[in-house]
């Protein structure tokens, strides 16, 4: 049986500032740039391996996956599906806005101008199912908060207040097994 690992991007200064990233391309902050290279040493000092890292094209989790894959030597691509979703109206919000929060149960919302979690679960499920199918392959994702909510959804039940409350600390490593 198959399984790979989930790790969200490092600190960004929108973290800090408790604002949502989406997909609004934000850096990471200093502490966020130490925090994918600890985790690059995790994974080396805990003996996990892997054949590649699928990073998100946005900078922030792009560096993150960097400097992991420098860490560990293990060979780091882009997979555009794996983009935070596009939060649109809420993009630069406060994170913990009860607006917000309630927005994230209507699954079908594109919140005016950007991507349902419909949508967004469409293209992180089809990655899933593609990965499931090379189940010798041992791979790391270096994405975003909010795919790691559709990432958990595709692996367990979950009320909408559950999967609008999940959440992955900035460079967590999760393992999932299929």
């Amino acid at each position: 049986m198959g399984h790979f690992y989930f790790v969200r991007h490092g600190q960004t200064v929108w973290n800090v500032e408790n604002k949502i990233c989406g997909a609004t391309d934000i850096a990471l902050t200093e502490l966020g740039h130490q925090q994918a290279v600890e985790t690059g040493r995790k994974f080396v000092e805990q003996g996990l391996t892997a054949d590649e890292i699928l990073y998100s094209p946005l900078c922030r989790a792009a560096d993150t996956a960097k400097h992991i894959s420098e860490i560990t030597g293990i060979p780091a691509h882009p997979e555009p599906r794996l983009t935070e979703q596009n939060f649109g109206r809420y993009e630069s919000t406060p994170r913990d806005g009860k607006e917000f929060h309630e927005a994230k149960k209507a699954i079908a919302s594109r919140y005016g101008t950007g991507e349902s979690m419909l949508q967004v679960a469409q293209r992180i499920y089809n990655l899933l199912d593609d990965l499931k199918k090379e189940p010798d392959k041992v791979r790391i994702l270096v994405a975003h908060n909010g795919i790691a909510r559709i990432v958990e959804s595709y692996f367990r039940e979950m009320t909408n207040e559950e999967f609008s409350a999940f959440g992955v600390k900035n460079c967590a490593i999760v393992r999932y097994d299929f």
